[in-house]
Formats: structure tokens, sequence, C-alpha cells
């Protein structure tokens, strides 16, 4: 008699995965592109590099409050120079008069003749006629206190490669070399819908048999921070024709349609078969724990699609890894996971697993690492106690001071 596990698929490594879901995701990679107010990129994706039409600093000025001179004219502490103009920023100073000093401010462009700044907290302002006098308590060096032409950004230099995805600072940067708008490519549109009878909405009576639908908030929400236009198709009956009926609705203006819950391998649902008969599907058995089942495929016209795991840690962690990537492929962006951080563990973790582990701890005030209690698919407290995943390899148990890898979830989040 033939043993049914016998048929099964060998399960695919995470990496075997996001290489397919890679090499799928760029052929649907976006095309369309808008321009956007800096002021209002945040989280967009460029799709034109930012090349630098300046030198950054335009000018070299003044990175202290001081005077500035001429070095060679105040070799000796105790030496008392005229100021002869005060220059603040914004403000072009005139030619430095030999013997004086200027007195000047952060930001100001230094003037013709002078090669240092002295900060004030180094000299002594002596009141006379006119500007008065500075006495010098130290004796400054060449190009001391000198932020420097371009020694920021050089004319024409690209300072935002294309496929960059916008941080605070990324914003700040493009600001500082005159971009005032930016091409970045058009956000993922992600059709999301639930599956399942037993779901019932926050706020409706729980019914001896129904649960929560939290997954349909977690996933909305981690969509939504990843910069995506996001269109909630609700609870869909857990009837085939309905199934169809919302597939071919969500597979109209959409990049990619995502639901969880039906995808376990030879498990009975509508899901399956409906995203069979619109277009194609493949059922994975991936080798992380938690989140094992994941379906991929496509439907017609041509939106992908991803089934994710229906237990709550697994649909979470399951996004991160695999749905993340493809949402940041679709813009152009890097997908690479992020390279996490060796840490010390301070925990055991006797048991290991033959699959690659993603477990939920928080990093303590002594520089380790703490584990949550239960590490069940099931436990969403978990995923808000946690502050990142020990990305644990195959077969590998854990001994507290042993240095593991850690993945901030900062760093998996919203990227």
């Amino acid at each position: 008699m033939t043993d049914p596990s016998s048929a099964r698929p060998p399960l695919l490594s995470l990496d075997e995965a996001l290489q397919r879901l890679h090499r799928v995701a760029i052929t649907h990679a976006i095309a369309d592109t808008e321009s956007v107010s800096t002021f209002d990129a945040l989280g967009r994706v460029l799709a034109v590099e930012v090349r630098s039409g300046l030198d950054v600093p335009p000018a070299d000025n003044s990175s202290m409050d001081g005077y500035a001179l001429r070095a060679a004219e105040a070799t000796a502490p105790g030496t008392v120079l005229p100021v002869s103009q005060r220059i603040a920023a914004g403000v072009v100073g005139q030619p430095l008069a030999h013997g004086s000093a200027a007195r000047i401010f952060t930001g100001a462009q230094i003037p013709p003749g002078a090669d240092a700044v002295l900060m004030q907290e180094q000299c002594e302002a002596i009141a006379g006629e006119g500007l008065g006098d500075v006495r010098v308590l130290s004796a400054p060096k060449p190009g001391e206190w000198i932020r420097r032409r371009g020694e920021d950004v050089r004319l024409g230099d690209v300072v935002l490669a294309r496929g960059t995805r916008l941080t605070p600072q990324a914003l700040g940067l493009a600001a500082s070399v005159g971009a005032a708008a930016l091409s970045v490519a058009r956000r993922p549109r992600v059709a999301l819908f639930s599956t399942g009878d037993e779901l019932v909405m926050p706020g409706e009576p729980l019914t001896p048999g129904a649960i929560y639908n939290s997954n349909r908030y977690l996933l909305r929400a981690l969509l939504q921070g990843a910069g995506c236009e996001v269109s909630d198709l609700g609870i869909v009956p857990d009837q085939l024709q309905a199934t169809r009926e919302a597939l071919r609705q969500a597979a109209v203006g959409h990049d990619l349609i995502l639901t969880s819950g039906g995808v376990s391998v030879g498990e009975e649902d509508h899901l399956k078969p409906a995203v069979t008969a619109e277009g194609r599907l493949e059922l994975w058995q991936i080798a992380i724990k938690p989140g094992k089942p994941l379906a991929f495929g496509e439907v017609k016209p041509g939106a992908l699609f991803i089934g994710l795991p229906g237990n709550p840690v697994s649909s979470f962690v399951t996004f991160l890894l695999c749905v993340a990537p493809v949402l940041k492929a679709l813009q152009g962006a890097e997908a690479n996971l992020p390279a996490g951080l060796p840490l010390r563990a301070d925990f055991d973790w006797p048991k290991a697993d033959k699959r690659r582990e993603f477990l939920r701890v928080r990093l303590n005030g002594q520089g380790g690492l703490d584990l949550f209690g239960n590490q069940s698919s099931g436990v969403l407290t978990s995923t808000v106690w946690a502050d990142g995943l020990v990305d644990n390899p195959p077969g590998q148990a854990v001994k507290r001071g042993d240095t593991v890898r850690f993945v901030p979830l900062s760093e998996l989040i919203a990227r």
C-alpha cells in the first residue's frame, strides 16, 4: 500500500520560495509612474534616480559660531585682531582684510581670504570702536571648523537611486539638492478578502463555533503600512461560485489578490478550485515555522494571487517574509530580507525543528534576547509583545548564551 505522504512534494526552502516569487513579481512590475511633491513622498519608491544639480554645501561655510580669520595671523594665544565685519547665515561677506577677523555664525559663507574659524568658546570679544576686537585664546589650524563646498554632495552625483524606498532622511536629502517633486512608482493595488463561514466581524455576536476575523485587520494594516492601495472585499461565503466571483472582481484593476486561510495541502475548501478555474495556482509547503502552507498563482486577466495560512501568527510571519518582498519587487525596489544582527540568546530552545524557525523575541535591558513563552502559531499576543524574530536555522537548538540572528520587526514592517 502506498504511503500518502510519499506523494507530497518536498518542502521548499524559504530562499527558493522567495526566488520563485521574485521571478514572477518582476515580470508584473508596475510600469505606471507619477510625480509627487517631495513633501508627500514618504514610503514611495523612486521610479527615476535623483541627481544633484548643485554642490552641497554650495560654498565653504562655518560649522560653528565664532570668528573667521587667517590661521597664520593668529598663531600665538593672546593675539588681538580687530573685527572687520559681521556675517550671518544667508549673508555673503566681503573679502577679509589682512590682520582682521570676521564675526561669523553657523552656516554663513566663509569670506574670501579666511582659512579657519575659531569657535567663540576659544576667544574673547573685546568691546571697542565699530565691531570691537577679538582676543585669540587658542591658535587655530587651517581648515578648522569649515565645511567645504561639495563635501556632502557634488554636482551631478546620484544621491538617491531608482528603486529607493523613501524614508524621512531620504526626503531630506532630496530636498537638500532642490528636488521639489519626485517620480515614483504607482502604489500597488491590492484586493484583500477572507473566506470562511466561521468568521465574524468585531462588534457582532460571537456565536458557538465562530471566531473574530483578526487577519482582516492585521493584513489590511500591513498592506497600508507597505504603501498599498487596499480594496477590502470583506468575507466571502464558503461557496464556489461566490469565491470565483470575488476573484474575478478582485482581478480587475489590482496588482495582487491576498487572502488568508484555506491553503493547506489536502484541505477541503473552495479557494483552490476557484483560483484554478480563474487562472493558475501552485500550493507550496515552505520549510519555515510558523507559516508552512502558502498558495501562489495568478488570476486572469493578470493579478497575482497569494494565499496565506489562516493562523494569525503564521499569516503575520508569512506576510513579512513572502508578501512584503513581492510588494517591493512590484515597485522596482530591492526585495531582499534584512541581514539581521548577531545577539545573545537569554533563553533555551532545546527542541530543534527540521524547518527554519522564526521565534518571537524581545531585546532586554542587558543586550540579550528574551523568548515569548508560547510560540504557538495562534498566539497573536506574541507579535505585540515581540520587537523582533530570531531566524533560527533548521535542526538547530539554542542554549542560553548562544549567538543567534535577530531580525527587528522594524526592519520587516513597512520597509
